[in-house]
């Protein structure tokens, strides 16, 4: 049996982009297994965050960064949008 997942219409930037995640959310499992807690700290938001609240701000503002060089930058490499993304998730971890 063959799957046939031609309707959604995979680059390998929008795979490499969902396997990341996946990693990510594997790479957090493992550290919340080894060190439980999640590291609260105040960050420039000024209330209680976690690591995996940080990792969600991260994915989701990702997320927000691929479309808005979608719309804007039309045709252009997505790999760009890439790039702005992990130098957002590095800021998001280090300052929220």
């Amino acid at each position: 049996m063959s799957l046939d997942f031609s309707w959604m219409a995979w680059t390998w930037p929008t795979a490499l982009f969902f396997i990341a995640i996946a990693t990510f959310l594997a790479g957090m499992a493992v550290w919340e297994y080894a060190r439980p807690g999640g590291s609260p700290r105040v960050g420039v938001l000024r209330f209680e965050t976690t690591r995996g609240d940080r990792l969600f701000v991260s994915l989701l503002g990702s997320a927000f960064i691929h479309l808005a060089w979608l719309g804007l930058a039309g045709g252009a490499s997505l790999w760009w949008a890439t790039l702005i993304s992990a130098v957002y998730a590095v800021l998001v971890f280090r300052f929220v």
